[in-house]
């Protein structure tokens, strides 16, 4: 990886030449093939790894077991930083989505490199927030394509008529029209059609059509109000989803700034230390 490649990872940007050069030194550059799992939840965390070419996919497992990507990153993207910092094990998986080339940048050579550039600390805490805000932004995003956007594309004609018959069966206009119908029909046959009555008392045939529209109506309701139940639990899922990213995010962040409390806090005990033995 050259100077000028490793200045497109967000994380090392601000690093000048010197510093940039040095760290090229530490990496290591690793070829791994689409569907090659680089780590999963709960490994051992030793390496972080920055992305020449490719794609990868970070995810987790939900508690149903089902598979939650949280973020696809391409080319000069970086991931696995949590185990620099902290040493932990993994908290998520990262699975190649395409043929990749990483250069891979070890926890013992990392923390050397911060000890003697501590700003880079400071540089990866900033790039992560801004990627963390970025994807909250995609998911909020996603949320509104699959709930309105995608489920009104997969509409069928049938889908359609089942809305507008419901919403018209439930709705004031519908009360209105059947009382005026149904009085109609009655005055019609009561009155003006005395001896000539289409339907005389009981009005069998009004009754008839009545139980008729009932039958019909009730499940093309039923088939909208199924639809509308599948809407929310499509609704439901992407807040979970959000939900858990955002938990992700806190966690990871609350873990950056006690390592980086801790990394300052031992930089200043070492300068005071240093100082007091120039004195």
């Amino acid at each position: 990886m050259t100077i000028d490649t490793l200045r497109q990872v967000p994380l090392f940007e601000s690093l000048d030449n010197e510093a940039a050069s040095k760290l090229c030194h530490l990496l290591e550059s690793l070829d791994c093939k689409a569907g090659t799992s680089l780590f999963r939840a709960g490994d051992e965390g030793d390496a972080m790894y920055l992305i020449e070419r490719g794609k990868v996919r970070i995810c987790v497992r939900a508690t149903d077991g089902r598979e939650v990507t949280l973020i696809e990153l391409v080319r000069g993207d970086f991931f696995g930083e949590m185990a620099l910092l902290d040493g932990q094990r993994r908290s998520a998986d990262a699975i190649v989505a395409e043929d990749a080339r990483l250069a891979v940048l070890s926890r013992e050579h990392f923390l050397s490199f911060v000890r003697s550039s501590p700003n880079v600390a400071l540089e990866m805490l900033t790039a992560l927030a801004n990627r963390l805000r970025h994807t909250d932004e995609l998911l909020r995003r996603s949320a509104t394509r699959n709930v309105n956007v995608e489920e009104a594309a997969h509409l069928t004609l049938a889908d359609r008529a089942a809305d507008v018959i419901a919403e018209f069966g439930g709705s004031w206009k519908f009360i209105i029209a059947a009382v005026l119908f149904f009085n109609s029909w009655v005055l019609i046959n009561t009155w003006l059609l005395r001896d000539n009555a289409f339907d005389a008392y009981p009005y069998l045939l009004l009754s008839t059509a009545i139980n008729m529209l009932a039958v019909l109506q009730a499940p093309v309701i039923l088939m909208s109000q199924n639809r509308q139940s599948h809407k929310d639990r499509l609704r439901a899922e992407i807040d979970y989803q959000i939900n858990l990213k955002n938990e992700l995010a806190l966690n990871e962040i609350l873990q950056r700034l006690k390592t980086l409390e801790g990394d300052y806090l031992r930089l200043a005990s070492d300068k005071e230390s240093d100082e007091g033995i120039m004195k």
